[in-house]
């Protein structure tokens, strides 16, 4: 997933009532009710890591349009 699709799964996060704050690293962390819910790499480079994390905010309540 390239840095532009993050963007926009963050923006539909945010959209769902999720809030994301970047870290230090350059990761986002997905919190809901101020519990972390997942974590995003902000330039994943294992294929899976997107599809875990979709899988952990699916989980949370997220609904993807994906």
């Amino acid at each position: 997933m390239k840095q532009k699709d993050i963007r926009k799964l963050c923006k539909e996060l945010k959209n769902q009532g999720f809030h994301v704050r970047a870290t230090r690293r350059g990761h986002f962390l997905v919190e809901r009710e101020g519990v972390v819910v997942a974590g995003l790499a902000g330039t994943p480079s294992d294929h899976r890591s997107i599809k875990n994390s979709l899988a952990q905010l699916r989980r949370a309540g997220f609904e993807s349009a994906h």
